[in-house]
């Protein structure tokens, strides 16, 4: 029933098809058309990947800084490390450089060497004045020396914070405005107003500017982002189209699949415009994977159509069998590929859910275009000629098909011994595994912002933001003494940690009064007594409020305190053990009852973020496995079979898994869609393998072996002509300046080769050796769909006006 069922279904469609083919080309022209119109919607993303749920309890603590203290990554950082710049004209020229930056309505405030003051003693009124170290303008070297030995000498509180007193490395500190720190504004001046001032200083000067922050590293990246989609998809249309036309030698058929291909990639665009999903270092690949896998659908359909041309002659007829006997092979396969997207929506994380509701309907749409859209075109085109189809008969590929058969007839033990060996090397190397929650790992490490981050990295220790907030559960709580001096015992901890940055905090103003109040002399650079403190106070309550010079690290109501790290970039591994340190001192120092102490920051929620998703991979994965099993039950009824398709499926999960760990390849945002993204389109081979293997047994009266070796002959060109279409096609991402597409690209091709060889061997090899106990009329029951249709199956003639 379901088996005439399915076969009616699909004559009526090959029927539909081929008998409104102007109206169908006028849809698909009129829905291109609707999805252009998408575009406009589509957003480049403005923040990092939020890997979190929103409901996610780290997430809701970092939610709480952000309304306390405003957006923590507005920091944009400038540097220099050149012993010139310490004379007269280029050092005013930095300053001047600074202050220029303060005319911007992007920028809320900018603190260089020119801006900072000394916090003095005024005995007569009983408080503190700030004084500049620089008054107007230098106009001596005697000036710059005065200033080098207090800055560097005398004057411990900046030490770290614009300048590091080692290597005499000199920084400006640019402070976006919160309110345009994740909008295209923020974009606007980092691309047209910072990088070209910039420039224009370095030209003019001969001083090379180091350039970094969170606000800058995020433009650059996303533009980087932005760039490469177009070199995706002009690298995966030529590769594919280029490895087509090999196969095929015809342009005809190459052009077409490109149309195909094209529209397909037009309606993704669309689909992300559509939903209003902002295009993320994810999003970006799936255009160029919707090429990838559209080719190996136009190949299996254009190669069915010269099949059946170079069979019977007739064009109506092969274009008829070409939807019914190849549409649902390739609905199924389309579906498998597209389950293995779409178990990412199944996850709580937000990036995952967009990429896997694109990427799974992309898919299908690319399935969809190219059912209507080949066997339209070929109505209108004159038959093949002859050398379009002598590819059917190339010798290389027959050798090919030839060994893969004497492999499966007479070396089945080492084919067997070759899996065994493998699953156990893999099961080492998946022990070496690591991951990483790196913000900047997978950033292009050629990149000049790339390396500037590497430069703040050695001069200060880092630019990632790691916050500590505490709360102190009174107002003015923050001012007391006693809190104080727990908040300096952790920062103590702070400044052991060579990952870490020198901390910034209202403890270090502290310390900085003091000095003061002792007559600037920099051994009390430390925190008063309880008596001092009492005098210090006083000084403080009648100084100006300009004396408060970080006022941003105590919130309005003395409550609230942050004490600000940056730090370097360093692996999952390293971070949860400093986590951990902080953690333990924090409970050791601050009492549950009087203090509440979180530690939040960007660095930390990516952290925990890349965490989180590798548990979601599992997740994932085992959905994955288990919806494909499902749907191979479905068709199959065979609970044997699934368990016989499954195994030359995860062996080279298992295998890249093992790469993985033995090349030291991080499991991390992106490497974690390898896996599923893999399993989803190997297992297209399976259904292709196993559905021409169960028609061959029923057609050889279920003779096994005759009807092994006949479905591996039938379906190892195609195998071999997808797989190597897919090779290549997913090998386009290693050209990417990204080390985490790079990863994934590279992986998911050498899966795909791996998956191709199993099927091609292991999986026949397993159905001979268990032939007893699978190959049977009761235990492959009829299929509940019958993905290839029987060739004596009666094939209605359509479309009876065109037969001439």
């Amino acid at each position: 029933m379901f088996k005439l069922l399915t076969t009616g279904f699909w004559e009526t469609v090959a029927r539909l098809i081929l008998r409104n083919k102007i109206a169908i080309l006028i849809t698909v022209i009129l829905y291109t058309i609707f999805f252009s119109m998408q575009w406009k919607h589509m957003r480049f993303t403005y923040t990092e990947a939020n890997l979190l749920p929103d409901e996610h309890e780290v997430n809701l603590r970092y939610n709480d800084f952000l309304e306390i203290f405003g957006e923590e990554g507005n920091l944009i950082v400038l540097g220099v490390k050149d012993s010139t710049l310490f004379t007269v004209d280029k050092l005013n020229a930095w300053n001047q450089l600074s202050e220029d930056f303060k005319a911007y309505d992007e920028v809320e405030t900018v603190v260089s060497i020119k801006d900072l003051q000394k916090l003095v003693k005024n005995t007569k009124e009983e408080r503190f004045d700030l004084e500049p170290f620089i008054k107007d303008s230098i106009t001596s070297i005697a000036q710059i020396d005065k200033l080098q030995d207090e800055l560097f000498k005398k004057y411990p509180f900046y030490d770290n914070f614009l300048f590091n007193k080692e290597t005499k490395t000199v920084r400006t500190a640019i402070y976006l405005k919160k309110e345009i720190v994740n909008t295209p504004l923020r974009k606007e001046f980092v691309i047209k107003t910072l990088k070209d001032k910039i420039k224009d200083f370095e030209t003019r000067n001969t001083l090379n500017v180091r350039v970094s922050g969170m606000p800058y590293i995020r433009t650059l990246n996303s533009q980087n982002i932005v760039d490469e989609i177009s070199l995706f998809i002009g690298a995966a249309l030529g590769i594919t189209s280029l490895i087509f036309f090999l196969f095929f030698r015809s342009f005809r058929a190459t052009f077409i699949s490109l149309i195909v291909v094209c529209i397909g990639v037009m309606w993704t665009f669309g689909i992300l415009g559509l939903l209003k999903y902002e295009i993320t270092v994810l999003t970006a690949l799936i255009p160029p994977l919707i090429i990838v896998i559209g080719i190996p659908n136009c190949i299996f359909l254009i190669n069915k159509y010269q099949h059946e041309v170079r069979l019977h002659g007739n064009k109506v007829k092969s274009l008829q069998r070409v939807i019914t006997k190849v549409g649902n092979a390739t609905l199924m396969t389309n579906v498998t590929t597209a389950s293995g997207f779409a178990t990412f929506i199944l996850t709580e994380s937000q990036l995952l859910k967009e990429f896997g509701i694109v990427a799974s309907l992309s898919i299908l749409a690319i399935f969809i275009l190219c059912l209507l859209i080949i066997p339209i075109l070929y109505t209108f085109l004159p038959y093949p000629k002859p050398r379009h189809l002598e590819h059917l008969n190339k010798k290389w590929i027959n050798g090919f098909v030839d060994w893969m058969e004497r492999m499966v007839k007479h070396k089945k033990i080492t084919i067997y011994v070759t899996a065994l060996v493998l699953l156990i090397v893999s099961l080492l190397g998946i022990n070496k595994i690591i991951i990483s929650g790196s913000l900047i790992e997978d950033m292009p490490k050629k990149t000049e912002f790339f390396s500037d981050i590497r430069f703040f990295e050695s001069e200060f220790n880092g630019i990632m933001p790691l916050e500590i907030m505490i709360d102190t559960k009174r107002k003015k709580g923050v001012m007391k003494l006693a809190t104080i001096k727990r908040m300096n015992e952790l920062e103590e901890l702070i400044e052991e940690i060579p990952e870490l940055s020198r901390p910034i905090s209202v403890v270090s103003l502290v310390k900085y009064a003091k000095q003061a109040y002792t007559n600037g002399n920099p051994k009390y650079y430390q925190l008063p007594t309880s008596q001092e403190n009492l005098f210090i106070s006083s000084y403080v309550k009648k100084s100006s409020s300009d004396v408060d010079l970080l006022k941003n690290f105590v919130d309005s109501t003395g409550q609230y305190a942050r004490i600000t790290t940056f730090m370097k970039d360093i692996g999952t591994d390293k971070m949860e053990r400093i986590e951990e340190d902080l953690q333990n001192k924090i409970n050791k120092v601050f009492p549950k009852e009087r203090y509440n102490v979180t530690m939040t920051g960007k660095a930390l929620v990516f952290q925990k973020g890349t965490k989180y998703l590798v548990r979601n991979l599992v997740i994932s994965l085992t959905l994955a496995i288990i919806l494909i099993s499902v749907f191979m039950a479905y068709m199959f009824r065979s609970v044997r079979m699934i368990v016989v398709s499954l195994v030359p499926n995860l062996l080279p999960l298992l295998v890249t898994a093992g790469m993985m760990g033995y090349l030291g390849v991080p499991i991390k945002p992106s490497t974690i869609l390898v896996f599923s993204i893999a399993f989803g389109i190997s297992v297209d081979d399976t259904i292709h393998f196993l559905a021409k293997y169960r028609q061959e047994l029923q057609a050889n009266h279920w003779k096994i072996r005759k009807s092994v070796y006949a479905a591996l002959r039938e379906t190892g060109v195609s195998m071999f002509y997808t797989s190597i279409v897919l090779f290549f096609g997913f090998s386009v991402f290693t050209i990417s300046s990204f080390g985490g597409t790079v990863a994934l690209g590279g992986l998911v091709s050498a899966t795909l080769l791996f998956a191709m060889l199993s099927n091609l061997l292991l999986l026949p090899s397993l159905l001979l050796s268990l032939e007893r106990s699978i190959a049977n009329k009761e235990v492959l029951k009829e299929p509940a769909i019958n993905i290839i249709p029987d060739d004596d199956e009666e094939e209605e003639d359509v479309v009876s006006e065109n037969k001439n």
